[in-house]
């Protein structure tokens, strides 16, 4: 009963060994180690990306809301459903790193009429291009930029 023949090989002789194992799992070790850093690092990529995106919506409809109200640019704050209304943001964004709102200055400064700036802690090297800070502005004057 210990020799049963499947399919012309011995019962005994199709299992694997484990060194085989052991060595299929160390591949799966090795390719994960290798793949979840870039995974990450692509996520906090498109965070960035998502937030500065954002950004450059509330400061559409910003400029929207002045052209339709003599140059103000509405209320500062947190950036609410309420700020500028459906008509000019009708879906309320919010920082996809924190989940958080962002905010808004709407007073006159070196940065123009506003200032959009987010909660911050962005990966440094993804948001390398503006300054590499961690906290994405955009200003009137000079778009995105970081603080």
């Amino acid at each position: 009963m210990n020799n049963i023949m499947v399919n012309n090989v011995p019962r005994k002789d199709r299992a694997f060994t484990l060194i085989e194992l052991m060595i299929v799992i160390a591949i799966i070790a090795i390719l994960a180690a290798i793949l979840i850093p870039n995974f990450l690092h692509a996520r906090a990529e498109s965070q960035t990306a998502a937030c500065e995106g954002n950004e450059k919506q509330i400061a559409t409809a910003l400029e929207e809301y002045a052209v339709d109200n003599n140059g103000t640019y509405g209320p500062g704050g947190s950036v609410s459903s309420t700020l500028l209304g459906t008509t000019y943001l009708g879906v309320t964004p919010k920082d996809p790193l924190k989940g958080s709102l962002y905010s808004v200055k709407t007073a006159s400064a070196a940065y123009g009429s506003y200032q959009i700036s987010d909660a911050g802690g962005h990966d440094t090297t993804t948001d390398a291009s503006l300054g590499g800070k961690g906290s994405i502005l955009y200003n009137q004057n000079s778009g995105l930029t970081s603080k």
